[in-house]
């Protein structure tokens, strides 16, 4: 039996691509529409939680919209909880480390893209091999080098551990590599040294790194929940995190004040995390289409 050539040639002419690209648009739409709710529910919930009462929370079924907006959880929370030494601590430990990680992860970045010296495929290599060690298994022997050190319940014990990391360098290099070596050159001729081109010239033009490595590196230090409970055994240098991972566990908090002042804890521990990637949305999706033309 054969087929009709004039529908095989109408599937294959621009109108049938053109109405075929119609049909799939909507329903592509749709399936990143719901993929995006279903992500997005459980923040939602969060969010929305954090200013319910306790009837609502309470309630079932449950109530998505609080049937009266309330900031007593809030209120609770700062009451139990002294959350401004907590909010403070994960913000040093998290600024330091961001910064730290801006600087080192570039210049060694800078060096592995930029500069001939022997040894330097080996150092990319171990860096490499570094991407791929899981960070649980470096708990034990940090908190033992912290230990001896005497670090331990000190900002400098949470931040020099992840003062930099394998893959801040590595993303690093990668963009580096982008500048045209010719640019450097001339800097040279003109008797620029190496630490004037690294920061005048290379920085400015791996902008888009720094703002996607600041992102990142802000997220998982603000976010980090295991290093810090390790390495803090006195409640005034606990971050947010651990903060409330002990007020969750405590068998008076339902007594307190129940999930509500959980909820709004949570959404003081995310509010930071999207102030940052707002200010830098711009330069993080431009470092990821950069990235997409390498």
């Amino acid at each position: 039996m054969s087929v009709p050539t004039a529908s095989i040639r109408t599937a294959s002419t621009p109108g049938g691509r053109r109405r075929e690209g119609r049909v799939r648009r909507p329903v592509l739409y749709a399936l990143a529409s719901l993929g995006l709710l279903v992500m997005a529910a459980p923040f939602l919930w969060m969010a929305l939680s954090a200013f319910k009462t306790r009837q609502d929370l309470t309630a079932g079924p449950p109530v998505w919209i609080p049937s009266r907006w309330t900031l007593d959880n809030f209120g609770e929370l700062l009451d139990q909880l002294d959350m401004p030494r907590y909010f403070m601590n994960s913000l040093v430990v998290a600024v330091l480390v961001t910064a730290c990680n801006l600087l080192f992860c570039s210049m060694l970045g800078y060096a592995l893209a930029k500069l001939d010296f022997a040894g330097r495929s080996q150092v990319f290599g171990i860096v490499l091999a570094a991407l791929m060690v899981p960070g649980n298994l470096l708990i034990l022997p940090l908190y033992v080098l912290m230990s001896r050190l005497g670090l331990i319940d000190t900002y400098a014990g949470l931040v020099l551990p992840f003062a930099a990391g394998a893959f801040g360098v590595f993303l690093m290099r990668q963009f580096m590599k982008s500048v045209p070596d010719e640019l450097l050159e001339a800097a040279r001729i003109d008797g620029a040294g190496e630490w004037f081109i690294f920061w005048r010239i290379v920085l400015p033009l791996v902008k888009p790194a720094l703002a996607t490595l600041t992102i990142f590196t802000f997220l998982g230090s603000w976010n980090n929940f295991v290093w810090p409970l390790v390495a803090t055994n006195d409640p005034g240098k606990y971050t947010l995190p651990v903060a409330l991972a002990t007020f969750a566990n405590d068998p008076n908090r339902t007594i307190a004040g129940g999930n509500g002042m959980l909820m709004a804890g949570s959404l003081l521990v995310v509010l930071p995390v999207l102030v940052v990637f707002v200010i830098l949305q711009r330069h993080f999706t431009q470092g990821i289409a950069t990235a997409g033309l390498k």
